[in-house]
């Protein structure tokens, strides 16, 4: 679920990041600040995009591929391949996973053993975000907070609303010319940045877990094409568990995006197996 809470993810081909052009034109020759307002404005305009990248967080690894909605909440179809960690050697290590995010659940294709074994002959496990939010605290509801309104515009807006960003020149990304923006996000802030509708006693105990976890800063890099739109998002962190490195890749914004629930018959609920 993190992984489309950030967003982030990242698939090296055919992305120089070294390849500069030192253009001054388009959004390399406004502010920093004004070329990242703009972009999130326009980003978030476009309601729908592509999606593809990978995330590290400590020893596991995932890849994502899919596209995404925002118009209304958020609406995804992805499917994802995760190894390493937690689920080095279980039976879903490597093999890619059909997901599917509406508004108010996730929903994750498990597989045929999994229906054999544990799932009473069915494939989905439903995580409905306002029973995250109830069973794990200020980390549950913050989670259903991102999963209800997060989108790529966001991302541009964290990096905005630090006051610190800073262009490092043009480059390429996918074959497609964008100007790259940086910036460092304390941790304890990026609760408070990001969240729409956490209490500000959800929002302090978030803090401290985010602190406890040994995580001081964020390093963000953002790229913005010549249509002001985000094409690449990179995330960088240090904890207790070890490196959290994502990076995301946006393209073919306004892609249609039609997101199915799977039927009731086929969906265990997550609530429902712990109980178990």
């Amino acid at each position: 679920m993190v992984g489309l809470t950030a967003c982030g993810s990242e698939k090296s081909g055919g992305d120089k990041a070294g390849e500069k052009t030192g253009d001054k034109s388009g959004q390399s020759a406004m502010s920093p600040l004004a070329a990242l307002k703009l972009a999130s404005q326009r980003t978030d305009q476009k309601n729908s995009a592509k999606v593809e990248g990978t995330t590290k967080m400590g020893e596991q690894n995932s890849q994502m591929s899919g596209s995404m909605d925002w118009a209304n909440g958020i609406r995804a179809n992805m499917s994802i391949t995760q190894s390493g960690g937690a689920i080095a050697s279980s039976p879903i290590e490597g093999k890619a996973m059909d997901a599917r995010y509406t508004p108010d659940a996730m929903f994750l294709n498990m597989g045929d053993e999994f229906a054999a074994q544990a799932g009473g002959g069915k494939h989905w496990v439903k995580y409905d975000y306002d029973v995250l939010a109830q069973k794990a605290g200020p980390s549950g509801a913050f989670l259903k907070d991102q999963m209800q309104n997060n989108n790529p515009s966001r991302s541009v807006e964290l990096l905005l609303a630090t006051g610190k960003v800073k262009s490092v020149g043009s480059e390429s990304v996918k074959g497609v010319k964008a100007t790259h923006y940086t910036g460092t996000v304390k941790v304890s802030e990026i609760a408070k940045m990001q969240s729409k509708e956490l209490s500000q006693s959800d929002l302090d105990a978030l803090q401290k877990q985010l602190e406890t976890s040994g995580m001081d800063t964020e390093t963000i890099d953002l790229w913005i094409d010549d249509q002001n739109l985000l094409v690449k998002k990179r995330e960088q962190a240090q904890s207790n568990n070890g490196a959290y490195d994502s990076t995301v890749y946006y393209s073919d914004y306004g892609t249609a995006v039609t997101v199915e629930e799977p039927t009731s018959s086929d969906t265990v609920d997550f609530q429902d197996m712990l109980q178990q």
